[in-house]
C-alpha cells in the first residue's frame, strides 16, 4: 500500500489507459513542473550551500532530509545513493562541494530497515548472470547500519581528496519516528 500523496500508475495499465487517465509517472511530473514553473520566482541563489554543509543519505523515499534537519532550499547540498554509503562518486562528489563550492562539513545519514540490509554482494553475480556483464560497482550490502555509517565516516575522514574532515557526523534515521540516532565513530 503506498502512502504517497500521489497515486502512482499501475505497472499493468496498458499504455492507452495511461493516457486516457493522466499519461505516465515521467508524464505527470512533467505537469507538476509546468505548474511549479508558472509560480516560480528566481529566488538569485548561488550554487554555494548557505550552512555550507553536505548531507550524504540513502535515496529511499521515507526520508524527507529537508524536513526532517530543517533545511531550507539553498542550505545544502545533498547527496543520495543506495544506502547512503560513502563510494568513490560519494567521494566525488564531495571534493568538488569542498573545493569549487566551500562546503566545510559532511553529515552521513543511513536509515533503519534499508533495502542494502537485505541484498548480499551476490546480487552482482546474479546480474552478471542475467545480462552476461558483472557490474563494475560494488553492492555495498551489510547487515549493520551503525558499523556502515563508521565505515562511512572513516572513509570521508581518510580521504585524500577533501579539504575538511574535522566535522563529519554520522546518523542513523529511524523510518518509523523520524529521529535520527548519532553514531560515534571508532575510537
Amino acid at each position: 500500500m503506498s502512502t504517497s500523496a500521489h497515486s502512482p500508475v499501475e505497472s499493468s495499465v496498458p499504455a492507452a489507459d495511461q493516457a486516457r487517465t493522466g499519461g505516465t509517472v515521467t508524464d505527470r511530473l512533467v505537469e507538476a513542473n509546468v505548474r511549479y514553473a508558472a509560480e516560480f520566482d528566481d529566488p538569485g541563489m548561488d550554487a554555494k550551500p548557505v550552512l555550507r554543509v553536505a548531507v550524504v543519505a540513502c535515496m529511499d523515499a521515507r526520508l524527507d532530509l529537508h524536513d526532517a534537519l530543517g533545511l531550507s532550499l539553498g542550505d545544502c547540498h545533498t547527496i543520495r545513493n543506495a544506502g547512503g554509503v560513502v563510494t568513490d562518486d560519494v567521494i566525488r562528489s564531495l571534493t568538488i562541494s569542498q573545493r569549487a563550492l566551500g562546503t566545510r562539513s559532511v553529515i552521513l545519514i543511513h536509515h533503519t530497515n534499508c533495502g542494502l540490509e537485505s541484498i548480499t554482494e551476490e546480487f552482482r553475480q546474479e546480474l552478471e548472470v542475467e545480462v552476461g556483464q558483472r557490474p563494475v560497482w560494488a553492492v555495498e550490502a551489510y547487515k549493520d547500519a551503525d558499523q556502515d555509517v563508521r565505515q562511512s565516516m572513516q572513509r570521508v575522514r581518510t580521504s585524500p581528496f577533501l579539504l575538511h574532515t574535522d566535522d563529519v557526523r554520522g546518523f542513523v534515521f529511524d523510518v518509523t519516528s523520524g529521529l535520527l540516532r548519532e553514531i560515534l565513530p571508532v575510537s
